[in-house]
């Protein structure tokens, strides 16, 4: 009874014990943040030599915007002689496999509809690119039909490759950042992942993580495992996670490429629902892998355990418990619980999501703040107005934790149509 003199009932300690446990376990990614705001981004060597590369692009009906996408890598500052781009079409039904062809990309056809999707497609295409190519290409990069890429894409890439990364990830910027509150949330965190997380990773020699596109894979690695064996929602994260679990050190470089980002809540549901249940794969088959690094002193094994588990779970937990305290407590009618205590468990829970909100809200301002030259948006409102939507965005991840823990989720295609070009996209800088 003491306690409860101070507010302390068992469901406001356990809270508490929650909020405290996220707390320590990422505060690590503090310490990142600080780091890069003290000494910016990371700086590779100037390569020795300029290695070859193939570009590999899995589309499904992406008419519309593959053509810009095969262009602008094309037209990089890098000898052309030394890339080529592969446009693997994927039961594609409309244009996309003349478009990349009349782009300048070489175009196989893909129609396995038992196995579709972007990594049965990289599969597809790095086993028919190292049987007709042999050894020509020394490494895959890999980007979705919706992207672009900078001029300087591949040139400063080619420095952490020739550094001796054999996976390395890239900057991931947004072509629609101004699309609606939606793309502006997308867009400040891929920004906040590339600078605040890869790029901290980086600078302070640990393991970064690939997300979606704009990343490369060394064609010793794909030969070594005998083709790409990473099938589950979230191939990317999949991948990481062996890497971090089998000490692969995955790389960062400041190359920028532009990435197209869902526009609707539903679109955005759809999506990230996806990912959330691919994260809970990716977490059950490599847990026991990742336990293992981290007693081997491996601190990437550590983030990335960080990366795909305690946000879903403590939330998860935090959900049901609460939801069941009240319930019960509310059909004890004062039995169970006091009115006075269920008042003190809504409070917790209030300052809870409101910690959650400033959280978000200091992220999302510091990435705007610090990455304003990297937002190109012709609305310049939707830059302010996103700080505070941020949070919220951010925060609808806690029912998406919920549905994916029971619902069947599988892969579907998301629909490109935004055809703009770099120019396009840069002169809408503010």
């Amino acid at each position: 009874m003491e306690f409860n003199r101070f507010g302390l009932t068992p469901i406001v300690i356990f809270n508490f014990i929650i909020w405290l446990f996220y707390t320590l376990t990422y505060l690590y990614q503090v310490f990142y943040t600080l780091r890069v705001l003290f000494r910016g981004m990371v700086k590779l060597p100037k390569a020795k030599r300029r290695h070859c590369y193939a570009f590999v692009i899995a589309a499904h009906n992406e008419e519309a915007v593959i053509g810009n996408l095969v262009r602008s890598i094309l037209s990089q500052d890098y000898p052309r002689e030394l890339m080529d781009v592969f446009v693997v079409c994927d039961a594609c039904t409309d244009g996309t496999h003349a478009a990349a062809e009349e782009a300048g990309a070489v175009a196989w056809d893909r129609n396995d509809l038992a196995r579709r999707g972007k990594s049965w497609a990289l599969d597809y295409g790095f086993d028919r690119i190292l049987s007709e190519y042999g050894d020509k290409y020394e490494a895959f990069v890999v980007f979705d039909a919706d992207n672009l890429v900078s001029r300087d894409y591949i040139s400063v890439m080619n420095q952490a490759f020739d550094a001796g990364y054999l996976v390395c990830t890239g900057y991931r910027n947004s072509k629609n950042f101004d699309s609606s509150w939606i793309s502006s949330a997308y867009a400040i965190w891929f920004m906040r992942e590339a600078k605040y997380l890869n790029n901290a990773r980086m600078m302070s020699g640990t393991s970064c993580a690939i997300s979606g596109s704009g990343w490369y894979v060394s064609a010793s690695i794909v030969r070594g495992m005998h083709g790409w064996a990473f099938h589950t929602l979230t191939e990317d994260i999949q991948f990481s996670t062996f890497c971090s679990a089998n000490n692969v050190q995955i790389g960062y470089a400041p190359a920028v490429f532009y990435d197209e980002q869902p526009v609707t809540f539903k679109a955005s549901w759809t999506q990230r629902l996806r990912w959330t249940k691919g994260f809970y794969e990716v977490f059950f088959s490599y847990v026991r892998d990742l336990v293992k690094g981290i007693s081997k002193g491996h601190f990437a094994s550590y983030d990335m355990l960080m990366t795909i588990a305690p946000a879903n779970f403590l939330t998860l937990l935090s959900f049901f418990v609460n939801a069941t305290y009240l319930i019960i407590g509310l059909l004890s009618h004062g039995f169970i619980a006091t009115r006075s205590e269920l008042d003190m468990c809504v409070g917790s829970l209030v300052m809870t999501f409101v910690s959650m909100y400033v959280s978000f809200f200091v992220i999302g301002l510091i990435t705007t703040i610090s990455e304003r030259r990297n937002i190109h948006a012709k609305q310049r409102w939707r830059i302010i107005t996103n700080v505070f939507t941020f949070p919220i965005f951010e925060m609808t991840y806690i029912p998406i934790n919920v549905v994916a823990l029971f619902k069947k989720v599988e892969w579907v295609p998301t629909k490109h149509d935004i055809a703009v070009n770099v120019d396009d996209i840069v002169g809408d800088n503010v």
